[in-house]
């Protein structure tokens, strides 16, 4: 038998680029020697950019990467590059820009793109593509023939395309606002109104199957300044649905990638760190609202399933678990109904077969996966039993279940940590915590906060991802928004100077670095990173918020904590360079929307300074103070070097509480007792 011959990617740090370290193919990662060796040769160069969750890059990878007829073509007629999405969204989001330009179709993963050699300018692209032909789609050794014999022999028609392609791809950039620009509420109204016109009223989410969550629109629908209550419901009912579904695991915890039906039922069983966060946070959000216990359980789910499986023994977060164990996809998930009953009492099975619709027909390729089919207190009526057996009847059986799926071969697990992702679970475990008071949580999050500072932060900089013990990649502006917005929470849970410090010199970077100084907003990447065909620059929202509405929304936090006129400036900007794309579309500027909300109607902050000893009755005071739009700063009263708004307030000897909005405060509270009576009023 012939050993495998590892490629260049075994060299890699990225476990998707690894998964690929034993094809035949010539991989190279994307680097200045593949790119020299392109234009040395005169090939173009065949760019694949994936993600080592991604089911469909598992299956191109099996059907044409592995075989050794299709690599050959691939090394004779091409330079082959391979990206990890994930470490380099500055180049997935460039090219998939360009590939919907080209196609005029949306791009995903794998994206398979062909570049010129000389400018890397893409000149044809698509997404996945079968060995054979079929389904319309060209097979993948007819397409590289095809591909490589235009290339040299239609060479003026691309060097035109390309051209052409440059212009459109300039054109997509956000151009200077107009001088009279002024920010109003209007568009906020039409994007409720839009969301909910493509609101599903039964099962909750947007539109139809594949049905993803869109956490920022819920987002917004939910904490918002529309004053909407239809749009709060069906925020609420969205998340109810999402938490019944299978989207949710149900014996884990956790939540997949996306729906492939429209009732949250069957996932697409990736579960991605990027995406639990955030839905983390509104599930919080949404409990405190509305005092519901599915909300607050679905945060117990999550929570726990990231401490559990997700967090490293040093502190970070893992970035995914793959969709497939042993080659299928939802096999560790799934379920047959012998193997059910075997696992339980007979009381167990009677109970969670009502609770999750197993004595129906499977719904996953002649198995179950579980979702909710009944309440807790239908079953107890149909059954002759209380609720609280049912109840625990039903976590027996769920334990039971959860110790035998652990058994089997679990999903693999993509454990490098990405600075931004981190800085969404860090937000989310951290303001969950604070909320639904649990301080294993908080903790988790300081400790994935500790390890970014340890790990991220060098010389005054930060870098983007982290994998067995190398730190790399130059930060991109989410990096640097969403942990400013980590440690702006975790200052509401835990003051810490360093922390309002750090995310000062993280604002400062971002002004210096990072903002188009001609326009207003920010760029992608900083004005020192590789040079690419384009240097990104978007408002809209998309399978990650918006860097640019975090960072209007964490600048204009900042400017209120630190008395900086320059970030509230550089919000400002922000916003009025977004103006005209907010108005185009508001409904895909949720994040943006959020910071123009905070820009008009700047929300309440609530400083309590206090000494140690009264910290407790303060803390106790100020929980009916939480609220999604109101932050919560308690800072020791003999803490020094404060910023001025900060230190301008001079506690009582057993402390006191400001409460402000903008620059303006109300008479301070001198005691916990007339704090709680100040926010009742």
């Amino acid at each position: 038998m012939t050993p495998k011959v590892s490629n260049r990617l075994a060299d890699t740090t990225s476990p998707y680029l690894q998964q690929h370290a034993d094809n035949p193919v010539d991989w190279w990662p994307w680097c200045e020697e593949a790119l020299a060796t392109a234009r040395r040769d005169q090939k173009p160069i065949l760019l694949s950019i994936g993600y080592s969750a991604c089911h469909w890059c598992h299956v191109m990878a099996h059907e044409s990467f592995e075989d050794e007829e299709t690599a050959s073509l691939m090394n004779e007629q091409f330079i082959n590059i391979k990206v990890d999405r994930e470490e380099r969204p500055d180049l997935d989001k460039i090219y998939q820009n360009a590939h919907y330009l080209l196609s005029q179709r949306n791009g995903g993963w794998p994206l398979t793109i062909f570049l010129t050699a000389e400018e890397q300018v893409p000149f044809f692209s698509g997404t996945y593509f079968p060995p054979e032909s079929r389904h319309g789609l060209p097979g993948f050794k007819e397409l590289l023939h095809s591909v490589s014999g235009a290339y040299h022999e239609q060479g003026d028609a691309i060097r035109e395309q390309n051209e052409s392609l440059k212009t459109a791809m300039a054109q997509l950039q956000p151009g200077k606002p107009a001088d009279n620009t002024q920010l109003e509420p209007g568009p906020g109204k039409i994007a409720a109104d839009a969301l909910k016109q493509q609101f599903d009223r039964q099962h909750g989410g947007f539109g139809n199957a594949p049905k993803f969550p869109h956490p920022d629109n819920l987002d917004f629908l939910l904490n918002g300044g529309h004053e909407d209550e239809q749009a709060r419901s069906c925020a609420y009912l969205t998340l109810e649905k999402m938490a019944l579904g299978g989207i949710n695991d149900q014996l884990g915890g956790g939540f997949c990638r996306y729906s492939v039906d429209s009732q949250w039922m069957i996932p697409h069983f990736e579960k991605m760190l990027y995406d639990n966060g955030p839905l983390l946070a509104l599930y919080a959000d949404a409990w405190n609202r509305s005092g519901s216990p599915i909300f607050s359980n679905t945060c117990h789910g999550t929570a726990n399933w990231v401490i559990n499986e997700m967090q490293s023994p040093r502190g970070g977060y893992y970035s995914s678990l793959d969709a497939d164990s042993e080659g299928e996809e939802g096999k560790y998930y799934v379920w047959g109904r012998e193997e059910i009953e075997q696992a339980l009492s007979a009381a167990e099975y009677e109970v969670l077969a009502l609770k999750y619709g197993i004595k129906g027909k499977p719904n996953f390729e002649g198995k179950w996966h579980l979702h909710v089919h009944a309440a807790s207190a239908t079953i107890a009526d149909r059954i002759d039993l209380t609720e609280i057996d049912v109840q625990q009847l039903l976590q027996q059986a769920q334990n039971k279940l959860l110790a035998l799926r652990n058994q089997r071969t679990r999903p693999g697990q993509d454990d490098k940590i990405l600075t931004s992702w981190n800085a969404l679970m860090i937000y989310g475990m951290i303001h969950a915590g604070r909320i639904l008071e649990q301080t294993a949580w908080v903790d988790s999050g300081l400790q994935a906060l500790a390890f970014i500072r340890n790990e991220l932060w060098r010389d005054g900089r930060l870098l983007a991802a982290h994998k067995d013990g190398l730190s790399h990649l130059n930060a991109y502006l989410d990096d640097h928004v969403l942990l400013i917005r980590a440690l702006l929470e975790a200052l509401q849970a835990q003051w810490n100077r360093d922390y309002l410090h750090w995310a000062m010199e993280l604002a400062d970077l971002l002004l210096e670095h990072f903002e188009d100084q001609s326009a207003g907003g920010f760029f992608f990447t900083a004005d020192d990173h590789e040079r690419l065909i384009q240097r990104p620059k978007s408002f809209t929202d998309d399978a990650m918020p918006s860097g640019n509405g975090i960072a209007a929304r964490v600048l204009g936090e900042l400017a209120r904590l630190s008395g900086e006129i320059r970030y509230h400036e550089a919000c400002e900007r922000t916003l009025k360079a977004a103006w005209h794309s907010i108005n185009r579309a508001p409904h895909a500027h949720a994040s943006l929307l959020l910071a123009l909300d905070e820009y008009l109607q700047p929300p309440e902050m609530l400083i309590i300074r206090t000494p140690p000893e009264s910290t407790a009755q303060w803390q106790q005071a100020s929980k009916a103070a939480q609220d999604s739009k109101r932050s919560i700063y308690l800072v020791p009263a003999d803490e020094t070097g404060l910023p001025t708004p900060l230190a301008a307030h001079q506690p009582q000897p057993n402390g006191s509480a400001w409460l402000c909005r903008g620059h303006e405060c109300l008479p301070p509270a001198d005691s916990p007792a007339a704090l709680e009576t100040q926010l009742k009023r």
